[in-house]
């Protein structure tokens, strides 16, 4: 099943927010993307009736296994990408942009392709 962009992001924002704060909640993910709160609370309420996060009683998030495998895949891609285009000059906040966009739409094998080159060419 093909995950949508919009739950890839809710993911990955998780990942982040929970490597800096370690304890996530619904505010903290609404204010990170600009997002509403009501969007936020529908997002995760499709999230964890999916089984890609569980939220306690006193409303912190947390990944599943499945959430998690998903969030590192695009944080990866994201930062490995965004790291790639910077060094070939462009600028830092385009980079980054155009990360976030790609990140999403590249194959599997293209973006293992990539990496390669990149590891190779150290």
């Amino acid at each position: 099943m093909k995950m949508q962009e919009s739950a890839e992001m809710y993911l990955e924002t998780i990942l982040i927010l929970n490597q800096k704060n370690h304890c996530v909640r619904s505010i903290d993910i609404a204010s990170k993307l600009d997002y509403t709160k009501p969007s936020v609370s529908v997002a995760m309420k499709n999230l964890r009736e999916n089984g890609y996060i569980n939220m306690d009683s006193d409303g912190s998030i947390t990944l599943t296994e499945k959430g998690k495998e998903i969030a590192e895949t695009m944080y990866e891609r994201h930062t490995l990408i965004s790291d790639w285009l910077i060094h070939l000059g462009v600028n830092p906040d385009i980079a980054i942009e155009d990360a976030c966009r790609m990140e999403h739409v590249i194959s599997t094998d293209s973006f293992n392709a990539i990496k390669k080159h990149l590891k190779e060419s150290k």
